[in-house]
Formats: C-alpha cells, structure tokens, sequence
C-alpha cells in the first residue's frame, strides 16, 4: 500500500467542499493534492503531508502526531507530515487542510518542466 486511500478519500471530500480546481497526482510514493496548480496536502502511507506558510513553520511543529518533511537530509520549513493517529476526527483533519489551503492562496506555483 503506497498510501492510506481512506485518508486520501477523507481528504478530498473536505477539499471539494470549498474548491473546484483540484488536481490528483501520484508523487512521493503517496497521492498529492494540487489546488490551483499548487501543492496542497497530500497523503503518504499512513499520514498527511500538509504545505502552509514557512513563517508558521515552529508554531506547527508544536502540534501533536507533527513531524519535519525530510527527503534531503534536512527539514523542509512549511512542509510537515502529520500521522494518521491524531487525524482522528473531521475537526481536527480539516484544521490541517485549512491550513494548507489558507496558504495555497499566496503560494507561489512551481514552474513547469519542459
């Protein structure tokens, strides 16, 4: 299983509530959710990928179930994993994906490959 799909669904259904442009991507393993050809949230094995405003970056990481995003060897600041255990609720995973959206308004999109 390369990502929790009842996750993945839980997630989509919160998105679609508030927003139309949304695009699935299967990347990092797991299941990317672009809103505004941006990256959002997405879902890898058993936890939530969540991308918000760097300037938020310690704040959130006080969060209960909060980990540092690493695929380089260091953390990426406005990128944090969140595990599946404390999304337990409707509340507590739309308060993630609000997050993400809250910032997807001001982030910048990355630039298409060639």
């Amino acid at each position: 299983m390369a990502y929790n799909e009842k996750l993945a669904d839980r997630v989509r259904e919160i998105i679609s509530l508030t927003h139309k442009n949304i695009e699935e991507k299967r990347m990092f393993g797991g299941l990317c959710f672009m809103v505004n050809n941006k990256m959002c949230v997405g879902v890898e094995k058993d936890r939530l990928m969540v991308r918000f405003d760097p300037g938020k970056y310690d704040e959130v990481m006080e969060k209960e179930g909060c980990k540092p995003m690493d695929f380089t060897g260091k953390p990426m600041k406005g990128y944090v994993f969140v595990d599946i255990d404390v999304l337990n609720t409707k509340a507590k995973l739309t308060y993630w994906i609000s997050l993400a959206l809250e910032y997807n308004k001001v982030a910048k999109a990355s630039k298409k490959q060639k």
